[in-house]
């Protein structure tokens, strides 16, 4: 918590030299209530955009680990304190890697400060753009089953592969034999995956991109 106030901190002293002078206003008038919470509100529609990005990611580890039966092997993660498999921890610090290689960072400084001249201070959002807000929360589900398909796809070939074995030798333990090979075949789905992750990375960087540029527009 302290690092993230410190870093919103450095970003304020930043912005604030390249804005346009503010309105001088009453710390404790009404005026002065009301533009604190637009920009409040504009501000957590913004983090909320690319939050979903990074949670789809989450939810795509979720289900590869639970598809695996690694459902169990539970990490601490440090941005939400809960207790995530080690799968999805695995996904987001890759995503967090690509965010950065991408100069995702310096993308969203650059819309940060856009934002002030797009929709300057004392504008508030217009209805629809809570709409818009909420339409992109599909993109959660969307972002999340197009990076764990083809993992849950070779899994399941697998699942039906021992299927048939067992009914082929019913003497043979599935217990035994189908939980490492359902593991290894995992690690290799999620291994010659990793192009698909990034591809699908990309794409929902750039449609966040795309929705944070429509909602300070609107």
């Amino acid at each position: 918590a302290r690092i993230r106030i410190a870093l919103a901190l450095v970003i304020t002293l930043l912005i604030v030299p390249s804005l346009d002078p503010m309105p001088v206003l009453d710390p404790l008038s009404l005026d002065s209530v009301i533009i604190s919470v637009q920009q409040l509100i504009i501000g957590v529609g913004m983090g909320l955009i690319v939050l979903i990005v990074f949670n789809a990611v989450t939810m795509a580890g979720e289900a590869i680990a639970i598809t695996m039966g690694l459902g169990f092997a539970l990490m601490n993660d440090p941005q939400n304190g809960a207790q995530v498999p080690t799968v999805s921890q695995f996904y987001l610090i890759l995503a967090t890697l690509l965010f950065l290689s991408l100069d995702g960072h310096h993308a969203v400084f650059v819309l940060l400060n856009d934002s002030f001249t797009l929709m300057p201070v004392g504008k508030a959002l217009q209805a629809d753009s809570f709409w818009q807000i909420s339409q992109w929360g599909s993109t959660v589900f969307f972002g999340a089953l197009s990076i764990a398909l083809p993992a849950l796809a070779a899994m399941l070939t697998a699942n039906i592969i021992m299927g048939v074995m067992t009914r082929a030798a019913p003497q043979l333990n599935l217990f035994s034999v189908g939980f490492p090979i359902t593991m290894t075949v995992g690690f290799i789905a999620i291994l010659y995956t990793l192009p698909v992750f990034q591809d699908v990375f990309d794409n929902l960087l750039v449609l966040a991109g795309e929705a944070i540029a429509r909602l300070v527009r609107s």
